[in-house]
């Protein structure tokens, strides 16, 4: 499965729209994607599950990269 994860870049940093970057990282759990990010330095907001056609939509888009941890 792909989630998409929304992030602040620092951990102690106060989340802000337009400073909220995301990432896509592929991992069967939420959890799991949580376990994978965890030795970064993130403020993660929300972690979001991505299929279907929402899935196809977001890979069209030029921001679509998916991490590798």
């Amino acid at each position: 499965m792909v989630f998409k994860v929304y992030f602040q870049e620092n951990r102690f940093e106060v989340p802000v729209r337009e400073r909220t970057r995301t990432i896509y990282v592929e991992a069967n759990t939420e959890r799991e994607v949580r376990e994978k990010l965890s030795d970064r330095n993130y403020n993660i907001e929300l972690v979001q599950k991505v299929t279907g056609a929402f899935l196809e939509y977001e890979q069209q888009s030029e921001n679509y990269k998916m991490e590798t941890v």
